[in-house]
């Protein structure tokens, strides 16, 4: 019920690989944002669950790609115009109570040793700090210490309106709804010190975290190992009579004794028709013999996660109708991976899936039409996202793929029982239900995913998921193999 904070195991093998591509991520940011400019990052707050009760905390994933740090109630202030001092750090203080009921704080030292940041301070400090230099005042800890050099250039900045307030958003800005509440401060703080300017720093650590590091691809890899695993573990359970829970069970074992902090994503384990809800959730259900098990599962290691699906017969052995379906979708795959190279665009490799995918329904009597918009009944989610600290990771998508972006490519076709009926009753849709019909009424209930995990490099795929069988007759192997 109460959370301790612990180092990952993560943290404690790559410690100094970490806190040195830590220092490049802050570097490369503060490059950017230019000497006028202060930045702040906050921790995620904490979500109440139900009454006294909080969510597993997880940090703001900013925050830990410039930190490293993933305790709550920290944050993060870059002043890239600064002489000396450019970082600091402000961390909750040591308190006993609160360490009794929560668990161990970082202390100062130990903050240092995470983040790589030597100006480590108490949330004590942040407000004094902030009002400050944001006044156009250098910052004094005491009273009596000399006046330091090292916030000249952005109290001059604030004397000549022109400072700047940067926060990185954790929402997209919207007309309507509900304002993120780092904006409301932000702007209380431009209210507050007259000639400051607030600005979305938003854009330029997505496109930072865009990029993966040496060290970032270390941990996607052994994400990818340790999911690996995983999917081969559920595989095994899988079986006629089992329950989806306990599929999921065995995969999630597997994490937390090869050291990954938890799942990347909830664990979708759906048997039968349940295999054709996207983002399916109760894993209850017990398997009947010639079911399908889809299967959408990785790891979260060291705050990085892949991403993998993968459809198996729970009885061993793929039905007629639904290898037909497996064999499109694996197809639209490969194709897809063969336009996978630097200077392609995302949309380049979801329209490649599509292409395949319509001459495949048509063919299969699914569409009868294969220029239209028929082949979105049974195709409903885009091919493509990017991988890093969240599962769907930030990243532009107009932007062209090059080295080092890392992104999955996941084409599925669901013959969901109910899609016809949903259908408007228009004269144009009552003819295309009586066309494909006939072969609505072979596949229906048939569910089908295939997802990798990629990183993309001059020479083309690093290909991170490549040991989870795949194919029809390495699936069929595997599962037959099952003692």
């Amino acid at each position: 019920m109460h959370r301790l904070l612990l180092l990952s195991a993560a943290a404690v093998a790559f410690g100094g690989e970490l806190q040195d591509d830590l220092a490049r991520r802050r570097a490369r940011l503060m490059e950017q944002l230019g000497p006028d400019t202060i930045l702040v990052v906050r921790s995620a707050p904490h979500r109440v669950y139900s009454l006294d009760v909080d969510h597993e905390y997880r940090q703001d994933s900013n925050y830990y790609y410039l930190t490293g740090i993933e305790d709550p109630d920290g944050t993060l202030v870059l002043m890239p115009g600064n002489a000396g001092r450019k970082q600091f750090l402000f961390l909750p203080p040591k308190d006993a109570v609160a360490e009794h009921w929560s668990g161990k704080r970082l202390s100062a030292e130990e903050g240092r040793a995470q983040s790589g940041i030597a100006d480590v301070h108490t949330t004590a400090d942040l407000d004094p700090f902030l009002e400050a230099v944001l006044s156009g005042r250098p910052w004094l800890q005491h009273r009596r210490a000399p006046r330091p050099a090292d916030f000249d250039s952005f109290l001059n900045a604030v004397e000549g309106g022109r400072a700047r307030l940067a926060v990185a958003l954790d929402q997209p800005l919207r007309m309507s709804g509900a304002v993120s509440p780092l904006l409301v401060w932000a702007n209380e703080m431009r209210d507050r010190f007259p000639g400051l300017t607030v600005v979305n720093a938003t854009r330029l650590v997505h496109a930072l975290r865009q990029v993966k590091s040496d060290y970032e691809r270390s941990m996607l890899t052994r994400s990818a190992e340790i999911s690996t695993e995983a999917h081969l573990a559920g595989m095994r359970a899988a079986r006629p009579g089992a329950r989806e829970y306990e599929v999921k069970a065995a995969i999630e074992e597997v994490y937390r004794r090869r050291g990954a902090l938890s799942p990347g994503y909830p664990s979708i384990t759906g048997s039968g028709a349940n295999a054709t809800i996207l983002h399916y959730a109760k894993a209850e259900r017990r398997m009947d013999a010639g079911d399908l098990m889809l299967v959408d599962a990785a790891a979260n290691y060291g705050y990085y996660t892949v991403d993998i699906t993968r459809t198996y017969p729970v009885s061993g052995k793929f039905s007629a109708a639904q290898k037909e379906i497996y064999r499109l979708v694996l197809e639209a795959q490969n194709e897809a991976m063969a336009v996978a190279r630097v200077g392609a665009k995302p949309y380049d490799l979801h329209r490649k899936t599509e292409d395949v995918i319509k001459a495949g329904l048509l063919r299969l009597g699914l569409i009868t039409d294969a220029s239209g918009e028929q082949f979105r009944t049974w195709y409903t989610h885009g091919a493509v996202h990017y991988l890093g600290i969240d599962v769907h990771d930030v990243g532009d998508s107009n932007v062209p793929l090059a080295a080092g972006h890392a992104f999955v490519i996941e084409p599925g076709i669901y013959i969901r029982p109910d899609a016809l009926e949903t259908l408007a009753k228009t004269d144009e849709n009552l003819e295309f239900i009586r066309k494909v019909k006939p072969a609505f009424e072979k596949y229906k209930g048939i569910g089908v995913r295939i997802e990798d995990s990629y990183v993309l490099t001059d020479g083309g795929l690093d290909w991170l998921s490549k040991g989870v069988p795949r194919t029809v007759e390495e699936v069929e192997a595997f599962m037959g193999a099952r003692k």
